[in-house]
């Protein structure tokens, strides 16, 4: 008897199952033909939906300033001798300080521990001065911060906030050849440090997109030379021009995400040329808890104290101190390399529907946990702007300037779907 006979059942619910298994594929190949046809002639791909950043006056709820302490050579990480003490300088960050934080916090404390100390002072709570002190930490050393301000109320805490490593970091010609590599091995530090507390609670660092609007086609910014303008900065202790500054952004392509055009049929907003790229910024409150928390945890003392001449460093009981004055270095260590720059920002209130920032003319808007940052940086002064300013007190009319400025630009987006 052959095998098929023993089984006649089970034969023909096999011979069923093929014959309706070849009744779906025909089906199921027909269903696959026609899917490819609609979506080779399916719509358009619809614009991404941004929602309109509200930018009016009544939303405008603080201003502040901030002094950016350029130092013509770039940061000072050098050290002197105050009688016994070991000082390591540690300010002159420019519009880097955030940026390049945790990487000249590297640098500095390898120093200071070129001499094999178990404690250190740290002068100085701005960003630089707190992460330097939770850096020496984290290498074993007991710390003490002395301090005339906490974080929240230094002029840290009034900057814009985003990672812009080489922002009036230095000038070309006093800081020389040999300050990139410098700059990059700092840049990467701090990268390294900033990917460490992406994710942690309050967000203390994000990415989000940001926008670069235009009306006519966008073209690379060249730093070349007016030959009108005789001199440099030595004359006065300022820089003459936009030429004069370094740049070094073209060292860490890797690290950054390159911008990109947005094609028309996915441009959210009512202008000819947009360019979206990824942007990294700092949320200062949750940032300085999260400093601070460790700082505590990790037993660090906070002694409020003002400091008038450098022989006070000498006066401590650590024998290495590192100076992270930023700005006041310029008094206090009579380094009059060190030359201000003024920065204003005004704070709308946190809108977190529009999770995105937007740079159109002299306008640029960010958004952050704690508001809205808006800012006005004219385009045809560049880094040239609020140079040799020091003054500190808010002037609201720049900034209602920009409003008027993206309010159009905000109306035209609620008409795009």
């Amino acid at each position: 008897m052959s095998r098929q006979n023993w089984y006649p059942q089970a034969n023909l619910a096999r011979r069923e199952m093929l014959r309706g298994g070849a009744a779906l594929g025909a089906v199921g190949a027909l269903s696959a033909c026609t899917a490819g046809k609609v979506a080779s002639a399916g719509p358009a791909p619809r614009r991404p939906y941004l929602t309109p950043m509200r930018v009016t006056p009544d939303q405008l709820i603080d201003m502040k300033c901030c002094i950016r302490p350029v130092r013509a050579a770039g940061p000072n990480l050098g050290t002197q001798m105050i009688g016994d003490t070991l000082v390591v300088h540690n300010y002159g960050h420019g519009g880097s300080g955030w940026s390049l934080s945790w990487g000249s916090a590297e640098v500095a404390v390898g120093k200071a521990l070129s001499v094999l100390p178990s404690e250190i002072a740290v002068v100085g709570c701005g960003i630089i001065g707190l992460t330097t002190a939770v850096v020496a930490q984290r290498a074993g050393l007991k710390v003490t911060i002395y301090t005339r301000d906490v974080i929240q109320r230094t002029r840290s805490f009034r900057a814009h906030g985003s990672f812009t490593p080489d922002s009036r970091v230095a000038l070309s010609a006093p800081a020389g050849a040999g300050f990139g590599d410098l700059w990059e091995q700092m840049t990467r530090l701090s990268w390294k440090g900033f990917r460490s507390m992406l994710g942690l609670p309050g967000d203390p660092v994000v990415f989000q997109d940001a926008y670069a609007l235009s009306d006519a086609p966008p073209v690379k910014k060249h730093h070349d030379a007016d030959p009108a303008i005789k001199g440099a900065w030595e004359a006065g202790g300022l820089p003459l021009q936009d030429s004069e500054w370094a740049h070094y952004m073209d060292r860490i392509k890797d690290l950054v995400p390159d911008p990109v055009m947005l094609p028309t049929a996915e441009n959210p907003f009512p202008v000819a040329y947009t360019r979206r790229s990824s942007e990294m910024h700092f949320n200062f409150p949750s940032y300085a808890h999260h400093l601070l928390t460790e700082f505590y945890q990790r037993g660090g003392l906070m002694v409020m104290r003002d400091f008038n001449d450098p022989s006070q460093y000498g006066q401590l009981k650590e024998k290495v101190v590192i100076n992270a004055t930023g700005y006041a270095a310029r008094d206090l260590w009579r380094d009059k390399t060190v030359f201000p720059v003024r920065g204003q920002t005004g704070w709308l209130v946190p809108q977190h529907d529009a999770p995105y920032s937007l740079r159109y003319k002299n306008a640029s808007l960010m958004a952050k946990n704690d508001g809205i940052v808006v800012m006005n940086n004219p385009i045809d002064l560049g880094e040239m702007f609020g140079v040799g300013d020091s003054m500190e007190l808010p002037d609201p009319a720049p900034i209602l300037e920009v409003m008027k400025i993206v309010e159009p630009i905000m109306a035209g987006m609620k008409g795009i779907a």
